[in-house]
C-alpha cells in the first residue's frame, strides 16, 4: 500500500470538512421546515437564571408554544415580563393581540392566587402588515387604543423575506397547497408580492411615514421587521427627525437584516437599539454567539437588548431561550450589571415598564416584598 501523505501544516482530521452551513444558505432550508413543524404545544419545565428578564420578542401563535404555559413558567422562573409578538390564532388578522393578552393575564392572576407565585407582566405586539395590507392610520389608532405596546413592520410577507428564503405560496396563489413553501423569489417577483416601505425614488411611502409618526406620538415601540438596508436608513432618518427613541432592529445578524457592526454604530447615534435573539444563534441560523458579544462590546451595551424570538416547536421555549442567550453572553464576558442592561433595563424601556422593578425582581427584592 502506498504511503499516505499528510498535510505538513494541518494535522489529519482537524477541520478537514466544514459542516457548518453559512447562515444565509441555512436559512433557506430552515425557514419552511421550522414554520411547518407543529406536532404539539410546548409545556416546559422551570428554568433558572432568568430572574427579572423581559422577553420583547415571544411567539405564541396557535401551533407554537402555549402562551399561558410559558407565562406561568416565566413567573415560576422569576422573569419580569413577556412581550407577545404573536399570540393566539394566526388568522386573527385585524383584531390584534390584546384580547388574547388580557385573557391570559386574567388566567395568570387566578393561577397566581392559587399558587402564591407572583405573575409576570405581559404586553401585546402588532404586525402592521400581517393582513397583507400596508400600515394605516386606522390600524395604529385601533391598536394603540386597544393597548398594544409595540408595532412591527413587515415580516414573513416582506419582499426581503421572499427574496431571501421564499414564502408560503398561498400568499400570492390562492390555489396553492396551504403548506407549500416557495424557493427564494427573484427580486422583481418578491417586490410584486411582498411589502416594501420605499417608493420608486427611495423615499418612505406616505402611509409608512404617517403610521410611524403616530406610533412615536403615542410613545409606543417600533421594530423595523425584515426591512432592507435602504429601508432601514430611510426609517432611521425619520426616527432621528422625530427624536423617537423606542425604535429597534430585531435579529440584526439574521439573513433578513444582516447589518454590520459599522452600520450598528451609525444607527445607534440616533437612538436605535439592536435586539439580538436566540433565533440567530440557534441551529436554524447558526450565528456565532462570540460575534454577537463582540458587537455588543464594540457598539456599546446601552444599545442592545436580548430576546428569544422563540415559539416554534423546534426551539426551546422562550424562557429557556432567554437562559441560553444570556448565558452565552455572560460566558463570553458580559457582567451581571450588563446583563441587567440588555435583558431588563433596555427591554423595560421598549415596553414602557419600570426598569427599576425588573432589576429588583432579578435580585429577589420584589418577591421578598410580595
Amino acid at each position: 500500500m502506498d504511503e499516505i501523505k499528510q498535510d505538513a501544516v494541518v494535522p489529519p482530521g482537524r477541520f478537514d470538512n466544514n459542516n457548518a452551513t453559512p447562515t444565509r444558505e441555512r436559512a433557506v432550508a430552515s425557514y419552511p421546515a421550522r414554520r411547518g413543524y407543529k406536532p404539539y404545544i410546548q409545556t416546559p419545565p422551570k428554568v433558572h437564571a432568568v430572574e427579572g428578564m423581559i422577553d420583547i420578542h415571544c411567539h405564541a401563535e396557535h401551533g407554537q408554544q402555549d402562551a399561558l404555559a410559558v407565562a406561568k413558567l416565566a413567573s415560576e422562573s422569576g422573569m419580569y415580563g413577556i412581550l407577545y409578538k404573536s399570540i393566539g390564532k394566526e388568522d386573527k388578522r385585524s383584531a390584534g393581540p390584546m384580547e388574547d393578552v388580557r385573557a391570559l393575564l386574567q388566567e395568570l392572576d387566578r393561577w397566581s392566587d392559587d399558587t402564591g407565585i407572583a405573575p409576570i407582566k405581559a404586553w401585546g405586539g402588532y404586525a402592521l402588515c400581517r393582513d397583507g395590507r400596508p400600515p394605516s392610520r386606522e390600524k395604529v389608532e385601533t391598536q394603540v387604543k386597544a393597548g398594544v405596546s409595540s408595532f412591527w413592520l413587515a415580516l414573513a410577507n416582506h419582499a426581503n423575506t421572499y427574496f431571501i428564503v421564499g414564502g408560503k405560496t398561498r400568499r400570492w396563489d390562492p390555489t396553492a397547497d396551504p403548506k407549500a413553501h416557495s424557493e427564494p423569489l427573484p427580486w422583481d417577483l418578491a417586490l410584486k408580492y411582498g411589502h416594501y416601505a420605499l417608493d420608486a425614488k427611495g423615499r418612505l411611502k406616505p402611509e409608512y411615514e404617517e403610521a410611524i409618526r403616530m406610533i412615536a406620538d403615542n410613545d409606543r415601540a417600533l421594530s423595523f421587521g425584515h426591512s432592507t438596508h435602504p429601508e432601514i436608513y430611510a426609517l432611521a432618518e425619520l426616527v432621528d427627525k422625530l427624536n423617537f427613541k423606542r425604535a429597534f432592529i430585531d435579529h440584526p445578524f439574521s439573513p433578513f437584516v444582516d447589518i454590520t457592526v459599522s452600520q450598528m454604530r451609525d444607527l445607534s447615534r440616533v437612538g436605535i437599539k439592536f435586539n439580538f435573539t436566540y433565533d440567530e444563534l440557534s441551529p436554524m441560523l447558526g450565528v456565532d454567539p462570540g460575534k454577537m458579544y463582540q458587537a455588543i462590546r464594540s457598539v456599546g451595551v446601552k444599545n442592545f437588548t436580548l430576546s428569544s424570538d422563540a415559539g416554534d416547536t423546534v426551539f426551546p421555549n422562550s424562557v429557556e431561550s432567554m437562559r441560553q442567550l444570556t448565558g452565552y453572553m455572560k460566558a463570553f464576558g458580559l457582567t451581571q450589571d450588563e446583563i441587567e442592561t440588555v435583558a431588563m433595563t433596555n427591554p423595560a424601556f421598549i415596553v414602557g415598564a419600570d426598569p427599576a422593578e425588573a432589576v429588583q425582581r432579578s435580585r429577589g427584592e420584589l418577591r421578598a416584598a410580595e
